[in-house]
């Protein structure tokens, strides 16, 4: 499958069978967070991945109405950043996101961007501050998103190139 294939294929999947990921396929994901383009090569990320079941599910309230699918997930990655290390971590740490994201689909796993940043927890605390007590992750990063992760018991259809609002494109000027 070539990377425009692979990109008409992903989708976002939210329905997961709850089964672990096989770790060869973890590895991959990870590797292709790490090999992300980076502004100036920072590469401020640091990803921590879940796979306990009991986390997942603690995990699955971080995020009012948008989280609950990790109960179910074989595993989650959350991406946090050193702001300090560049001024354009949110966009260092969305291609690392959209790679592993794209390589999960390519492995033939769902998984789903739940958006962290300015985001709330069921609790009423920040999705940064609640996964950052959970985790115990340092309080000098932040958190961009987290990929939920799962075996998955039939993909959805992919998208078609004819569907692709090409009205958006412009050329030359608006």
């Amino acid at each position: 499958m070539n990377l425009l294939q692979i990109m008409q294929n992903r989708r976002s999947v939210r329905n997961y069978t709850g089964e672990k990921i096989p770790k060869e396929k973890l590895d991959k994901i990870l590797q292709a967070g790490l090999l992300s383009a980076s502004g100036r090569n920072k590469k401020p990320w640091e990803f921590v991945v879940v796979q306990e079941k009991e986390t997942l599910e603690k995990l699955s309230h971080c995020r009012v109405g948008a989280a609950k699918m990790l109960k179910n997930a074989g595993c989650a990655i959350l991406v946090f950043a050193n702001p300090d290390k560049t001024d354009v971590w949110v966009e260092d740490c969305s291609i690392a996101m959209s790679n592993m994201h794209l390589m999960a689909d390519s492995l033939g796993l769902g998984s789903c961007w739940i958006q962290g940043r300015l985001r709330e927890a069921e609790n009423g605390e920040s999705t940064e501050a609640y996964c950052r007590t959970l985790l115990s992750v340092p309080n000098e990063y932040v958190l961009e998103a987290i990929l939920s992760i799962g075996i998955l018991e039939e993909h959805p259809k992919a998208h078609t190139l004819e569907e692709l609002e090409r009205g958006k494109i412009h050329y030359e000027a608006y």
